[in-house]
């Protein structure tokens, strides 16, 4: 499939969280997104250096600036468990507005055409990074690396768009 691009409805999909007492739940991104102005982006794993030290500390910075432009939500995916991905949040205490939600099978990361095979490197499917700008579920922005760079989807370039 080739990847989403700027004009595409975003496709809709299950994605999971825990709650406040640790439980699993699920939510839609079309539930998160109609009618909305979102970014989401997506790490092609929990707890890996870029990840954490680059990608997702970036849009947790520039939250409010984010939140400012008229953003109404901030979400993170990433091809991990829910459990990873709550133990993984609580690494930005200072995090207030990005949502972290994991993809476990890649199922939906797989709906956009924006999977990653890392089996060769023992990491098995996962997510490009990518941003995306949604608007009511229309792709406005659509910045998409290639490889393993971080070039074009982080927080500042989205800024930049808005």
């Amino acid at each position: 499939m080739a990847p989403i691009k700027v004009g595409d409805v975003i496709p809709d999909g299950t994605l999971a969280f825990l709650d406040e007492e640790n439980k699993p739940q699920s939510v839609t991104i079309h539930s998160l997104s109609a009618g909305k102005k979102v970014i989401i982006f997506a790490v092609p794993g929990a707890f890996t250096p870029t990840c954490s030290l680059k990608h997702v500390p970036g849009f947790i910075e520039r939250s409010e600036e984010l939140k400012g432009k008229g953003v109404d939500e901030i979400i993170c995916i990433s091809v991990n468990d829910p459990f990873v991905l709550n133990s993984w949040a609580k690494t930005f205490p200072e995090n207030k507005h990005v949502k972290f939600l994991a993809d476990g099978s890649a199922k939906y990361t797989h709906a956009p055409g924006l999977e990653l095979d890392l089996s060769d490197k023992g990491l098995g499917i996962r997510s490009k990074r990518f941003a995306l700008l949604v608007e009511d579920l229309k792709v406005k922005v659509a910045n998409v690396e290639e490889g393993g760079e971080y070039t074009i989807s982080g927080a500042e370039e989205i800024i930049k768009a808005l």
